[in-house]
């Protein structure tokens, strides 16, 4: 009965996430509407679909404290980048293909060499820089300083052609006006009746005074929604917890693990619904780029800027050895299938049916190797001293 409650607080979590983030999207498509595609994608959207993570990691930390806090935040945001980069893209390639729109995806080999070669560097950065037993507020204020060199170089790489304004006021009303049909399993499971943009916004007119307070709203139940996957996350890694006085019994299972399984996939709803969503409208380009710049967001921003925050307040973070090992281990095994991702995106004509398999099949063989890390498989650990050498050799660098 407790394992229930908790999956169904995170599910309860995951959507209250999803519909506050549809409300940041339209806020911020409005405050940004003259901003150009590259600096909008970079800045607001990435806060935009990153902010599940920013908060969950910020509240694993307030909640759980030092190590084991780290561990779910890093668990959080290093699981999303791989579900961002794995099954966001392969949804996005079978959409497509089995919808009929199209055999195969073309890419653009411009968004995918500066985007996926950025990402890359962002995740040896994180390697080199979290080696330490000890955590402290620079840590924190490097990885967002290279978030910020990241929007640097978006400036720098824009050509006149992608500097062009495409968002109008007009064309952000009419698709807020637009009547979706609501269902009653949508009413039901899918809460279509918190529409945070009918509540602020009268018959879709929208101004900068409204946008600001959609965009506070939104912000708002993010923040709440994280708490209650947090607050699920820890029910179930708990041998035992209490609820409203009763006494329920949890999977005794380890924060990291929870947070790279399930809070990682909770927290990436809102990119694999966007990325959803630019697919249909055949931007294909932006539906893996979002996901990819999202990445960096969640690496650099999602995690540093929590970890400098704690730290100024609580003093550094001292991590066990476990702690550690699972964390060198979770750094590894994320540039590897980023390294390899970026090979599948990169390399051949077109994204087809073949290599949206693949990446299923990678994110199933990571997972395969989280849950037989937690449970003691014999068969993982030949897997664990290759990821480890690895990182040391990169860290004798």
């Amino acid at each position: 009965m407790g394992i229930l409650v908790a999956l169904i607080v995170v599910f309860v979590a995951s959507v209250v996430i999803t519909r506050a983030s549809d409300a940041f999207e339209t806020a911020a498509d409005y405050l940004g509407r003259n901003l150009t595609d590259g600096v909008k994608g970079a800045t607001i959207n990435a806060i935009g679909s990153s902010m599940p993570e920013l908060f969950t990691t910020l509240i694993f930390l307030v909640a759980l404290k030092n190590a084991d806090g780290f561990a779910g935040g890093i668990g959080t945001t290093a699981g999303s980048a791989i579900f961002n980069g794995m099954i966001i893209p392969a949804l996005v390639g079978i959409t497509v293909i089995v919808a009929r729109v199209a055999k195969s995806i073309k890419l653009s080999k411009k968004v995918i060499l500066r985007d996926g070669l950025s990402l890359i560097i962002c995740e040896l950065a994180l390697i080199f820089l979290l080696n330490s037993n000890e955590l402290s507020a620079w840590h924190g204020v490097s990885l967002m300083t290279l978030y910020a060199l990241y929007v640097v170089v978006m400036f720098s790489t824009m050509t006149k052609k992608e500097a062009v304004v495409t968002t109008s006021t007009e064309e952000l009303v009419e698709e807020i006006s637009a009547e979706k049909p609501k269902k009653w399993w949508a009413l039901v499971f899918l809460f279509a009746w918190l529409d945070l943009e009918k509540w602020t916004l009268k018959n879709g007119d929208i101004n900068t005074k409204r946008a600001w307070l959609l965009l506070l709203l939104s912000t708002v139940l993010t923040g709440i929604a994280c708490h209650w996957l947090v607050e699920s996350c820890i029910w179930l890694g708990s041998d035992t917890y209490t609820l409203l006085g009763t006494e329920l019994t949890g999977l005794g299972l380890p924060i990291y693990f929870l947070s790279v399984i399930i809070a990682s996939a909770a927290t990436s709803l809102p990119d694999t619904i966007l990325s959803l969503k630019d697919a249909k409208k055949g931007n294909y380009n932006d539906a893996v780029s979002n996901a990819l710049g999202s990445n960096i967001f969640d690496i650099c921003f999602a995690l540093g800027l929590p970890l400098f925050l704690y730290s100024i307040y609580h003093g550094p973070i001292v991590l066990s050895d476990s702690v550690i090992t699972n964390i060198s281990e979770l750094r590894i095994f994320l540039l590897l299938l980023t390294v390899i991702s970026f090979l599948i995106f990169y390399f051949g004509k077109g994204f087809g049916l073949g290599k949206n398999i693949l990446l299923l099949v990678l994110y199933v063989v990571f997972v395969l190797f989280i849950v037989g890390d937690t449970l003691h498989w014999e068969s993982v650990s030949g897997i664990k001293d290759v990821l480890l050498y690895i990182n040391d050799w990169i860290k004798s660098f």
